[in-house]
């Protein structure tokens, strides 16, 4: 186990932030977790990376960095199911390709998702009418108030919208080591999301298989958002807002044109990259800040933005959205 000091996070963060952290550890054996616990590490400041691709850096963190790399990815079947164990470190789009190579259905609509395996739950992460809960059925954590291995099934997650236990009751607490997925044997295509039926339309694809949604989906994220090797960006900055359905009423009286996805009988879900672009935002530019050009969902760092010029960027957009259709974006970035 190799502790660092002063180490710069800029290789470590999809928007490209010069920042620089106290300690920093990178966890290749689940093992040594319980050893930073065993040596007072966690009765410190501290913080959990995976892919970086859901953080922002304000400014130099004075803590430890934990770079969550440990690898592997293992199945079984039983019955009708097939479980695939994933280890945290594991990137996400790898986990999606491995379970196409093997035919396992479930997570194609999700391909080309930035980040890592261990980020998953926490997100509860979704894309084109697929979400991790509908597939999530446990993951192993390690506690850090104990020093102990926890096992969470899906329902003690409690996930919502962008949102699980992970981020509320035991936000800080737990440290995701693997998590297992259930896939089913059948395929069960899911093509609802009305781009993937027009880009499966425009290949001529009447009968897709799981390669050609996630070779879909993949080609849909590509052409919306740009690649963080490029462009420093997080992806969507800001969770889409879920509002109740007489404030939506109201909203769709003023504007006709509103983007939205009905949740149930009480509450509906705005596109808060619409809401954003009707504000004038998109492919606007805020010194060495932007919102993307194809998606003013994403905030992108132009070269030499510092993460607080960002935030204030992010900021500016939320007070514009607030101020035309008094709606509260709520960021979905890990802000430090």
């Amino acid at each position: 186990m190799n502790i660092q000091n002063n180490v710069s996070l800029q290789p470590f963060n999809t928007f490209g932030i010069q920042a620089s952290c106290k300690t920093f550890i990178k966890i290749e054996e689940e093992q040594d977790l319980q050893k930073l616990f065993e040596a007072g590490h966690f009765d410190t400041q501290f913080f959990v990376l995976g892919g970086g691709s859901n953080v922002l850096f304000t400014k130099d963190y004075e803590g430890l960095i934990i770079l969550m790399a440990n690898k592997g990815i293992s199945h079984f079947i039983e019955g009708n199911n097939i479980y695939v164990t994933a280890k945290a470190g594991v990137v996400w789009n790898d986990l999606v390709w491995h379970c196409i190579d093997h035919n396992f259905a479930g997570l194609e609509n999700l391909a080309l998702i930035p980040g890592t395996v261990g980020a998953s739950p926490v997100q509860n992460i979704g894309a084109y009418g697929t979400e991790l809960m509908n597939i999530f059925h446990s993951c192993q954590a390690f506690d850090t108030h104990t020093g102990t291995f926890t096992a969470f099934k899906n329902e003690d997650c409690q996930f919502t919208y962008r949102d699980s236990i992970f981020k509320s009751t035991y936000k800080g607490r737990f440290i995701i080591t693997s998590v297992t997925y259930k896939l089913g044997m059948k395929n069960k295509i899911n093509s609802s999301y009305g781009a993937i039926n027009a880009e499966l339309a425009k290949r001529n694809i009447t009968d897709p298989t799981i390669k050609d949604i996630a070779e879909v989906v993949s080609h849909i994220r590509v052409e919306k958002l740009p690649d963080p090797s490029q462009i420093g960006n997080a992806g969507s900055f800001f969770k889409n807002p879920i509002i109740d359905v007489e404030v939506f009423n109201n909203l769709k009286q003023e504007f006709p044109d509103i983007v939205y996805y009905p949740m149930d009988v009480n509450t509906v879900k705005l596109a808060a990259g619409w809401l954003i672009e009707s504000c004038g935002w998109k492919g606007k530019v805020d010194g060495q800040v932007a919102a993307w050009k194809n998606q003013a969902l994403v905030i992108t760092n132009l070269g030499n933005a510092k993460g607080s010029e960002i935030y204030d960027t992010s900021s500016k957009i939320v007070n514009d959205v607030f101020e035309k259709f008094h709606v509260t974006l709520e960021r979905e970035v890990n802000i430090l």
